[in-house]
């Protein structure tokens, strides 16, 4: 592997991981495997990092199996365990149940909640304190416009998030590194392909969202940065606020107290 995308990639980890404290000492971390070249990447990062870190930590693989044909489960848990150690597989039928006649509406949604729902209990069952999910920094971009478009609110996912009055924290390390560098990183890893059997995969709002800012980065190479950024350089001062605004809806003027 060439040295400088290893760097690139080691940094931006170690920096996410820095700025929001994602690993403690003798923590013991629940990392969430999909299969994808996102969560394989994140596991081998963190597996490497566990060699040299100045804390202690332990991890678990876990993957939560949505119950449709042609599961990849078995597989997925002979590579996990030869290249790293104990896979915990979850057989349930979440993706079934969310694909069926009931919720035509939202499969994805329902799918994603009931897996994240798992994957809080099997945290609590294994005395897990932090749960490393394999979102990038796109996921992260694309998340905030998807709450835009499709919810009518400003939010994404943040590199850590604390649940259940700080029992349990979501981290992602990968929160600063982009899908392309994670892409090529797996390629240079020879990681193996395992194909997403979902019936919704590839025909999601993510990936509508996906290909609008593709579009958009081919145009100016410096978006994507200036939207990552602004996120957390928000002016709320020039965001709508209709509890506090000041201004009356006549005339646009502020309104001053009598004197």
């Amino acid at each position: 592997m060439k040295t400088g995308l290893k760097k690139r990639i080691d940094h931006a980890v170690g920096k996410a991981i820095h700025d929001w404290d994602m690993i403690l000492e003798n923590e013991r971390i629940l990392v969430g495997i999909s299969g994808g070249k996102d969560s394989q990447a994140m596991l081998n990062l963190l597996f490497s990092l566990k060699k040299k870190a100045p804390v202690h930590f332990d991890i678990l693989p876990v993957y939560i199996d949505a119950g449709f044909e042609g599961s990849f489960a078995d597989t997925l848990k002979d590579y996990i365990e030869t290249a790293y150690g104990e896979l915990k597989i979850d057989y349930t039928d979440y993706g079934v149940i969310a694909h069926s006649d009931k919720n035509r509406e939202n499969p994805c949604f329902l799918c994603s909640y009931l897996r994240r729902k798992r994957l809080f209990e099997i945290a609590k069952e294994t005395g897990c304190q932090k749960i490393a999910l394999g979102h990038n920094k796109d996921d992260i971009i694309e998340t905030l416009f998807i709450n835009i478009f499709y919810a009518g609110k400003i939010g994404t996912m943040k590199p850590k998030q604390s649940f259940f009055n700080g029992a349990l924290d979501i981290i992602r390390p990968l929160s600063y590194v982009e899908k392309k560098d994670i892409a090529l990183f797996g390629q240079r890893l020879n990681l193996p392909e395992f194909v997403n059997n979902c019936p919704s995969a590839n025909m999601t709002k993510r990936s509508e969202i996906r290909s609008m800012l593709e579009t958009l980065y081919k145009h100016n190479k410096h978006i994507k940065g200036n939207i990552f950024r602004a996120m957390s350089n928000v002016a709320t001062e020039y965001l709508l606020d209709t509890k506090n605004d000041r201004y009356t809806k006549s005339t646009g003027l502020p309104e001053y107290p009598n004197r």
